[in-house]
């Protein structure tokens, strides 16, 4: 160990060295999952497990910086670039067990009021909400489950609620000058038409057979140029398909015409999937932001991360949200021209060798149609060396996780790039096998350093955090400088659960070489069912994967589906009666081809 040290020490002072090969990064930037300091559930259902969850935010910006609240977190967040996000106990806190908040400013205060299904429900207000002094109105609602609070311009307000697989979206007005009592009269909405949208049928990739299984819930109201856009989320939170749609509406209580362009936020591939359940927040530079639910469902179906996409309104008064290479590093919300964009950073990290210090356990878990498991115990492999190596930590599954065999500071995770590259950015991905914690223990942290190195024998420090008193469970770390190296080794310091596990551990910048070539033979069939298609294209043995856009007009390609090694997809997220158009691109470690020119498909 005092040599490892030694080394770090050595690698620390030569990072001075560095600055003939790196360019300044002076522009903040984020990944999804969000990396905040997910609570641990203090309910289970019908198991005693542990898990982080993060699920229905409602962001708000208030006097120039922001907030958002989570379902079951003791508490909320907030931010002053919706990049850095620090935790707030408040001094007052009514709603330590609730589900889906929602959240407004409202005459210089926050308004804040969350589901309870099994009991009464009163508006919190507070004019200062990093102390949390928050104060209670009167009950207006008994029995609310996934509430949403809208205040129009006029000062007329709603609650909209839903949580069902039965009942609609529902809505009543509240008198604001009696403290927002609730009027008798419930007005039903919409419900899902599951026969008609694809995307809203249960199931992992909308599969399951049978309908008025699909679950609709999370209401969110925006209002954009005199229009009126109610959000909602179906199918399933522990779906990949989990996405928010919209009706429109010239009213806030309608009437509600299906927004043609559905769902308007949703990303079904890639490393970790989901957007659903979500709110619409506008930032203080006039950027709208969907801020929605993605499905960890490792340890349980309810273990769920956060998203943030930026967010639109087209021509059209289409809403949508851009969710292409959605789990890849994206400029902050401070930025002056690329708010909320992909950065370019490609991943670096796909399948590529990864060596480790020892191996206890890994797991391998995907998702079947009907939301179980498929579960397989792995071991790593061993080299004619005695090195130890594991195929997980690199695979793109959020779900899968290595389990070294002690929590000590001789535990390292070891990945050869296998071709020096610019390194921009890393993900660390914890994972809380077995962890034992619940609710939000004190002084949790995760410490470590990480060091590079061009021939796997000469290292360099390139993140200390051996000092790090943060929870960060999906850390994700920017490097202040771009980095040419072939090497990339995480050294374990202490983490605060009693394994030390990762499901994934994420390398992006750039790698030298050719972009692969614009796809070729990209060919349809929408027979079988006119709310699935059916894709191929012919493999490049150049690409690491392929983005498919779609959307209902060559201009309005608001979707996409990110896959790896695969050239065919069946995609059952369209809506019968519509006709799209499609497009798809490769991309492998030194960028992105040329997109295809997108073709109807009736």
């Amino acid at each position: 160990m005092k040599n490892r040290f030694r080394s770090l020490l050595l690698g620390g002072l030569s990072m001075l060295g560095l600055s003939a090969m790196a360019q300044p990064q002076l522009d903040p930037t984020y990944c999804n999952p969000l990396n905040v300091d997910y609570t641990y559930m203090i309910y289970n259902s019908h198991r005693d497990i542990s898990y982080r969850s993060g699920a229905d935010p409602a962001a708000v910006e208030f006097r120039g910086e922001y907030y958002m609240f989570v379902t079951r977190s003791m508490g909320y967040w907030h931010s002053t670039d919706l990049v850095n996000w620090d935790f707030i106990t408040p001094e007052n806190w009514y709603f330590q067990g609730s589900n889906a908040p929602t959240a407004i400013n409202y005459k210089d205060s926050v308004l804040y009021v969350a589901g309870n299904p099994s009991g009464s429900m009163c508006i919190l207000a507070t004019d200062n909400p990093k102390k949390g002094d928050w104060k209670p109105s009167e009950t207006i609602l008994h029995n609310l489950q996934d509430p949403e609070l809208f205040i129009d311009d006029d000062g007329s307000a709603y609650m909209y609620w839903g949580s069902s697989n039965v009942h609609p979206i529902r809505a009543k007005k509240l008198n604001k000058d009696h403290r927002f009592a609730p009027d008798d009269q419930v007005h039903e909405l919409f419900n899902l038409v599951e026969e008609e949208h694809g995307w809203e049928r249960f199931g992992e990739n909308n599969f399951h057979p049978t309908l008025k299984e699909g679950y609709i819930e999370g209401p969110a109201m925006t209002k954009h140029n005199g229009k009126y856009y109610l959000q909602y989320a179906a199918p399933g939170t522990q779906f990949n398909v989990y996405a928010d749609g919209v009706y429109v509406g010239d009213t806030p209580l309608g009437p509600w015409k299906y927004m043609e362009s559905n769902p308007m936020c949703m990303k079904p591939g890639g490393f970790i999937n989901g957007s659903g359940h979500g709110t619409t927040m506008k930032d203080k530079h006039g950027q709208y932001w969907h801020f929605a639910s993605m499905a960890l469902a490792s340890n349980s179906h309810w273990e769920r991360r956060l998203c943030m996409f930026p967010t639109y309104f087209d021509a059209d008064g289409l809403m949508h949200s851009d969710t292409q290479y959605g789990d890849y590093p994206r400029y902050g919300a401070d930025h002056p021209t690329k708010a909320g964009q992909f950065t370019g950073w490609m991943l670096l990290s796909y399948n590529k060798p990864a060596k480790i210090s020892s191996s206890l356990l890994e797991i391998n878990k995907s998702t079947a149609t009907d939301g179980d498991y498929i579960v397989d115990t792995l071991h790593a492999v061993q080299n004619n060396k005695g090195e130890l190596f594991t195929k997980v930590l690199t695979d793109e599954n959020s779900k899968s996780y290595w389990v070294a065999e002690s929590n000590d500071d001789q535990q390292f995770v070891e990945i050869d790039l296998q071709k020096v590259s610019t390194v921009r950015a890393l993900q660390i991905n914890f994972h809380d096998h077995e962890s034992g914690l619940y609710g939000r223990p004190k002084d949790l942290r995760h410490q470590y350093t990480v060091e590079h190195s061009l021939d796997g024998k000469n290292w360099e420090i390139l993140i200390d955090k051996s000092n790090n008193w943060k929870d960060v469970p999906n850390d994700y770390i920017a490097l202040p400088q771009a980095v040419k190296t072939r090497y990339i080794r995480y050294n374990n310091v202490h983490v605060p659960t009693p394994y030390f596990a990762l499901s994934e551990l994420r390398v992006f910048g750039l790698a030298e070489g050719r972009k692969p070539a614009k796809v070729k033979q990209f060919n349809f069939d929408r027979s079988a069912d006119p709310r699935e298609v059916v894709l191929n294209w012919a493999k490049d043995k150049n690409a690491t994967g392929y983005n498919i856009k779609w959307g209902i007009a060559p201009d309005k390609l608001y979707q996409s589906w990110l896959v790896y090694d695969r050239n065919e997809i069946k995609i059952p997220s369209l809506d019968k009666g519509t006709t799209y158009y499609f497009s798809i691109e490769a991309f492998n470690e030194s960028g992105i081809s040329t997109p295809t020119t997108p073709v109807m498909v009736k």
